[in-house]
């Protein structure tokens, strides 16, 4: 007999990273006088070749020969990446336990609106344990000044708490430490309650089913063997922040060139990446006016720093630039040119990585002050308007996602003409788009784009055999790393597009969506639904899906009795037919042992219990 908890959230104090203790669910586990298990063989995944496993996993026994297993994830980038994972993990837990920082409010909110919402449609009568860790910071702090009260705002209150564990039935606790009072007696109690009550369930299951099997004593039904495990598809992790970073060291598709006082070229850039993370870029290049932006500080940011150059005539810049030449800016102040290159470098790999500029700002600037000038130049063009600068604390900063994640995102320049230099043509529809994105997010559009194709010198582009709707999904991935299909069918459609512009990641996030639609669909909805599933296994072969045409054929197996009553069934082929026939779920002993025993039943004129 086994027990299974799930535990999400982070318990760690986001400011004090480097003398936080081990984690709630670890200190447990090596603490407890109930759970035995050696340290080395506590954590499973250590050895794991997965790179970013979803849940870390522990393996302990409880009570003397009870299996403890504990599925942890702390973050919920990770938890999300691959929800079908974590669904079914949720689903089939016995105790949920919620952990966060009282010191730490994104932990909390992070708790409240993401991982609460995904329990709540999951719940089904387990007991939860919401776990708040940490003591507050300023909580006896008598003074009531404006700086301690902001500082008490920070904290996560024992009232959030409690209205917290109220919406989910949960029960609530304050671990001031991860001693041995708090984590042994206090929360391990709570925990080895629970544990209790779960086995006191299964074992009365357990007990009603033994006692329906022993009721019977004629001849035993035969036993139906569980469906073999369906293939594991493993999602390919994103290459979206390098394919960016990528893009300023290849300088293809430039169209800004960045010049010092003295008018000689310092670096390559492009319009769209610097607009998608600044608002000072956005006034620059006439993406927005002073009246759209509406914040002071960015105006005068942009106009102390840069400036453009239209002259005809520019010294050092190429006469013989093919089509639009590149916008030139000069950069006025002198010390942030010297490092505009390690600047941007910075931005196009997400604007989060503060303490790799700093440094290399450092080895250019040797006056502190000097350093700490770039740096503040850089937090103004990175400001959002209307908002206090929230990047005065880089190291709280770096913790977060990339600035893509924030701010005004590439998502905003989708499908439309900003900046726009290409634009396809598709079904009597036009899309515009941006040349640097595409080339640096598909390397089909960068062979396109740069190699002696009639698309390289071309603005208007048309696109054959895709749909205007599933094109645009298409670029909605390139821009935001990110799609969601509207079905099966969509999902199918941009796995073609893809396939087609040869983008292995979307691919495979397509195949997932749909094993998981069809996965996710009862019995009776796969034998009334109107989609064609051996039309989708020939689709997927065909474009080359090796992973979804055989996971369909597998699930064509499993669900033998539903499909093989469908007319599209005789369209598979020979090979096809003998692998289905192989793996078929119930398989033809099977039925025949059943068909003897519902023989005998009427023979004996009995009635099966089972049956």
């Amino acid at each position: 007999m086994s027990i299974h908890i799930v535990a999400l959230g982070n318990e760690g104090d986001s400011f004090h990273q480097d003398s936080r203790p081990s984690g709630l669910i670890r200190t447990y586990l090596g603490r407890s006088p109930l759970v035995s298990g050696d340290e080395s063989s506590l954590l499973l995944n250590a050895t794991s070749t997965v790179a970013r496993p979803v849940f870390t996993e522990y393996q302990a026994s409880a009570f003397g020969n009870v299996k403890l297993v504990v599925h942890d994830c702390p973050v919920w980038d990770i938890f999300d990446s691959d929800w079908y994972t974590s669904r079914n993990l949720i689903g089939g837990a016995d105790i949920i336990v919620i952990k966060y920082n009282v010191n730490d409010k994104f932990s909390f909110h992070e708790v409240k609106d993401n991982y609460i919402p995904v329990i709540k449609r999951a719940l089904n009568s387990v007991p939860v344990i919401i776990a708040a860790v940490g003591t507050r910071q300023n909580e006896e702090l008598p003074c009531t000044c404006p700086l301690c009260t902001s500082d008490r705002g920070s904290c996560v209150s024992t009232t959030e708490g409690i209205q917290l564990a109220k919406e989910l039935g949960a029960t609530y606790l304050e671990l001031h430490s991860l001693d041995d009072f708090y984590i042994g007696k206090y929360f391990g109690g709570v925990l080895e309650y629970f544990m209790i009550q779960a086995l006191n369930q299964k074992t009365s299951e357990k007990m009603k089913k033994r006692k329906m099997s022993s009721s019977f004593h004629g001849i035993r039904p035969p036993q139906l063997e569980q469906p073999e495990k369906m293939p594991v598809l493993k999602a390919e992790a994103s290459h979206y922040n390098s394919d960016l970073n990528n893009l300023l060291f290849c300088c293809q598709c430039v169209d800004v060139v960045f010049y010092n006082p003295d008018l000689k070229e310092v670096v390559e850039a492009h319009k769209i990446v610097l607009c998608a993370v600044s608002h000072v870029f956005m006034l620059l290049f006439n993406v927005k006016s002073p009246a759209d932006i509406q914040d002071s500080s960015i105006i005068r940011t942009t106009q102390d720093l840069f400036a453009i150059n239209r002259d005809t005539v520019f010294p050092g810049a190429s006469q013989d630039s093919p089509g639009n030449p590149p916008l030139r800016v000069v950069v006025k102040d002198a010390l942030f040119c010297s490092c505009l290159s390690d600047i941007l470098r910075f931005i196009y790999s997400g604007a989060f990585q503060w303490e790799e500029l700093e440094e290399d700002i450092r080895k250019k600037l040797k006056d502190s002050g000097d350093v700490s000038n770039v740096i503040e130049k850089v937090k103004c063009i990175l400001k959002t308007p209307g908002k206090i600068n929230c990047l005065r604390n880089c190291k709280t900063y770096q913790a977060r996602k990339p600035l893509w994640f924030y701010n005004t995102s590439l998502k905003f320049f989708l499908n439309k003409p900003m900046l726009a230099d290409v634009v396809f043509e598709i079904q009597g529809s036009t899309v515009p788009a941006h040349r640097a994105i595409l080339v640096a997010r598909c390397e089909v559009m960068a062979a396109m784009f740069n190699g002696n194709y009639m698309e390289a010198k071309s603005v208007l582009i048309p696109v054959y055999g895709v749909s205007k709707e599933t094109f645009l999904s298409f670029l909605e991935y390139l821009y935001t790393d990110s799609c969601c299909p509207a079905g099966i069918f969509q999902a199918m459609c941009l796995l073609i597009c893809a396939e087609m512009y040869q983008v292995s990641r979307l691919q495979h996030i397509c195949e997932l969506f749909i094993i998981t639609q069809l996965q996710s669909m009862p019995s009776r909805e796969l034998a009334s639904m109107n989609l064609d599933i051996v039309d989708l296994l020939k689709k997927a072969k065909f474009h080359h899906s090796d992973c979804l045409s055989t996971w369909l054929l597998h699930f064509i197996a499993t669900n033998y009795l539903i499909f093989s009553q469908k007319p599209e069934f005789q369209d598979l082929s020979v090979e096809e037919r003998s692998f289905v026939e192989k793996h078929r779920w119930p398989s033809n002993m099977y039925l025949k042992q059943l068909a003897e025993y519902r023989k005998y039943i009427h023979s004996r004129k009995c009635r099966c219990l089972i049956m």
